[in-house]
């Protein structure tokens, strides 16, 4: 399913699919996570994700297979580890249903066929998740410390975001594990140091490589990757108070990324992405918390409980409170630990059905359900309503099923299979419509288009994605901050005359901007302001210098995403550098416009027409 019709989606993020052009020609690029061959500027993350398709990349060539089918099987390994994962302390069938339910989690099917560092992580985290059961069975030390390692390359994903599980795993072991009080307190901290080793070890190679023989660090505001990492993608996710933000510092209870609050995960922009089984999940961890209060403080049962438990209740209290930039497709992050909980909490109650209780707890899971699924399904009213339909009436069915004794004694495989599928009828139906649409760039949206969201079904944007003709010409989709546009071939054409003579063949203004051009002709793009334009280098007098030593040919002026600055009009806000408006300035009080293939631009290798 992950892989069917890939190709379609193209470069998918173009940004992330130019930096991995990038590195198939420079091992620099590779290690620093660089934007372009030149190693001007990197990406706005670790550069973690990105090795793995560079390496891809690298042994069969840059294309856009190259660049999903890592993440194809990033998934695909991830439901495979939480099967083993869930099997290992409960049943095949729970191992199963967990598997499922992330298999065909919306978000996931959208992520897991797109070039996000999110496939990874998820995957690294299901491991991690992996050796922490394996470390509970007996205390063992080396399982530990695998999973220390692993949720220190998964840091190398995607930063700060993967200690939103370090605290619950830390505290479930250190309740659970069968050893004394001290030697899980021992084997924490050595545990806390593979972390740190395998997650900091490229911080601090980063750190100390003087900058002027790296490239400057995407999304900080100072060069830094501690800025970076504790700034634009750390406490300022929580705050909103992210410089350089792609909505601008402080989010607000209802900013640019949606109102917070405890049903922020229910709302229309979210909830058709991962919400389905969320009320399920929460009930039956309730529930088997409970059930399981009086067993002994090692019961690998009820730590596996309280692991996953931890996991989706931290990550989306985090989510849902967090006042900075946040996007849908994060919730990723709750997949796993709400198939396990699903598997886990169903398979193991089940077996105690001739309880009144436990019969009600489950009726009231699969009653949640079956309305919840009922409600996002509306949602989409026009797309196919006649799912909801069927969802309703064969739940309805299914939970009076559950709650008469003589239905469930006679028939329980009836019921039973029949609960399963309409619980999972509503998210299997919007993974498929995921799959069979093409999605592409910086912030792509699960499922048909849902009334009232601010995100279509092929990226940023109400309704379907727009077909028609980008900034450069070509076509592709909107371009700038959200798309990646093709360049025309004229302009291609131009771009590439001489370029052998320059190290970067043009300076756009936010790396989105020139993601096409890079892809397009093989050949650097200097990025002005990172990502969205709004890193602060280079300065208008380091470009102009550049200039001097006539190192660019090309400027293009326009782009999106705080092209200039972060000003009025950009998706850059109070707090953009302003470089890229300066330098936008500059370029056109001195050099003539002219246009290629319905792209304006500047030669800058012309005299100054200003007699500069």
């Amino acid at each position: 399913m992950y892989l069917w019709g890939l190709g379609a989606s193209g470069w998918a993020n173009g940004y992330y699919s130019a930096a991995v052009q990038a590195a198939t020609k420079s091992w620099k690029a590779l290690f620093f996570g660089s934007f372009d061959s030149s190693n001007f500027i990197t990406v706005d993350k670790t550069p973690g994700s990105l090795w793995i398709t560079d390496i891809a990349a690298r042994i069969f060539g840059f294309s856009t297979w190259t660049i999903l089918v890592p993440q194809a099987l990033e998934g695909v390994a991830a439901v495979g580890v939480l099967y083993a994962t869930v099997r290992r302390v409960f049943t095949p069938a729970a191992g199963l249903i967990a598997g499922a339910v992330l298999a065909l989690t919306p978000v996931a099917a959208l992520m897991f066929r797109f070039n996000n560092p999110d496939a990874l992580l998820t995957l690294l985290l299901v491991a991690a998740a992996y050796a922490l059961v394996r470390a509970l069975e007996g205390a063992r030390a080396k399982w530990l410390l695998a999973m220390g390692a692993l949720l220190g390359f998964a840091f190398l994903a995607k930063m700060l975001q993967v200690f939103l599980v370090v605290p619950g795993f830390g505290l479930v072991y250190l309740f659970a594990a069968p050893t004394t009080l001290r030697r899980r307190i021992g084997q924490l901290v050595a545990s806390g140091a593979a972390m740190i080793v395998a997650g900091g070890w490229w911080i601090a190679i980063v750190a100390l490589v003087p900058a002027s023989s790296r490239p400057y660090i995407g999304g900080s505001q100072n060069n830094s990757i501690f800025n970076l990492m504790f700034g634009y993608n750390g406490f300022g996710r929580l705050t909103g108070n992210e410089m350089g933000s792609v909505g601008g510092a402080g989010g607000g209870a209802a900013g640019r990324w949606g109102a917070t609050g405890l049903l922020r995960l229910f709302g229309s922009d979210i909830g058709g992405q991962v919400s389905w089984l969320i009320p399920a999940a929460l009930i039956l961890l309730g529930a088997m918390v409970w059930f399981s209060r009086r067993a002994q403080r090692t019961d690998v049962r009820r730590a596996s409980v309280l692991l996953w438990g931890s996991w989706l209740v931290v990550t989306a209290l985090v989510f849902s409170l967090a006042k900075g930039i946040f996007h849908p497709y994060y919730t990723v992050a709750l997949a796993p630990a709400i198939g396990a909980l699903i598997g886990i909490g169903t398979t193991t109650l089940w077996r105690h059905r001739d309880i009144a209780a436990i019969r009600a707890t489950l009726g009231v899971a699969l009653f949640a359900s079956v309305i919840w699924s009922h409600e996002l399904l509306a949602r989409s009213g026009d797309w196919h309503p006649g799912v909801r339909s069927v969802v309703l009436v064969f739940g309805l069915l299914a939970c009076v099923g559950i709650a008469v004794p003589s239905i469930l004694k006679h028939a329980p495989v009836a019921v039973a299979a029949l609960s399963l599928l309409v619980a999972i009828a509503g998210p299997a139906a919007y993974a498929m419509q995921t799959v069979a649409t093409p999605h592409n760039g910086a912030i792509p949206s699960a499922g048909p288009t849902v009334a009232g969201a601010r995100f279509g079904p092929g990226g940023f944007g109400p309704g379907p994605q727009a077909a028609g003709a980008g900034p450069f010409g070509g076509r592709g989709g909107p371009g700038g901050l959200l798309t990646t546009s093709t360049p025309s071939s004229e302009l291609t054409a131009a771009l590439m005359q001489d370029a052998s003579s320059y190290t970067w063949v043009v300076a756009t203004v936010g790396a989105n901007s020139g993601a096409g051009i890079q892809i397009s002709t093989g050949l650097p793009v200097l990025a002005i302001g990172g990502f969205n334009g709004t890193d602060p280098t280079p300065t208008l007098a380091q470009f102009e210098t550049l200039v001097a030593q006539h190192k660019i040919h090309y400027f293009i002026a326009g782009g999106r995403g705080g092209g200039f600055g972060g000003g009025p009009g950009g998706f850059g806000g109070p707090g953009g550098s302003g470089t890229g408006s300066q330098i936008s300035t500059w370029v056109q009080q001195h050099y003539t416009a002219k246009t290629i293939g319905g792209t304006t631009l500047y030669d800058l290798s012309s005299a100054d027409s200003n007699g500069g």
